[in-house]
């Protein structure tokens, strides 16, 4: 697929406007669909949203960008704040936020725990017991799991 003629066929039909600048795939993006870059107006989007959800879900990543687009040229409200991008994004359906991916890259959560008041802390990282303490009670942490790395 021709990404940036597919982006202007969506810009075409959804908006009735064209789009004139360039859209690229980015793998680097991780937790977004997509940016739109206000200096050159070029788009990037996300392939693993395009891979793991499909064309349906990407057309509405496609149409938030494009609200962007079209609302920064037109020298309207282009955030995700403004009424104007909140008012464009629901009369073509565009999408909010992007559903999770599948992450590979991920960390298990480590689990402490107090030994005192028994409050739980969920942790990517780990924490020196000596050092650190219940944020509560201030009483002594103690390592429930220890994922395998």
């Amino acid at each position: 697929m021709n990404l940036t003629d597919y982006v202007k066929q969506v810009s075409l039909e959804d908006f009735g406007r064209p789009f004139i600048h360039q859209a690229q795939w980015n793998s680097r993006l991780r937790s977004t669909g997509g940016r739109f870059f206000p200096k050159n107006g070029h788009l990037d989007f996300n392939p693993k949203v395009y891979q793991e959800l499909g064309l349906d879900v990407f057309r509405k990543i496609v149409r938030h960008e494009l609200c962007h687009y079209h609302l920064y040229f037109q020298g309207k409200g282009y955030q995700h704040k403004d009424r104007d991008f909140k008012e464009l994004l629901k009369a073509v359906d565009g999408l909010r936020f992007v559903p999770s991916l599948t992450n590979s890259h991920s960390k298990p959560l480590i689990l402490y725990r107090c030994q005192s008041c028994q409050q739980s802390y969920h942790r990517k990282r780990r924490i020196d017991t000596k050092r650190y303490r219940c944020g509560v009670c201030r009483g002594k942490l103690l390592l429930i799991n220890q994922p395998e790395d």
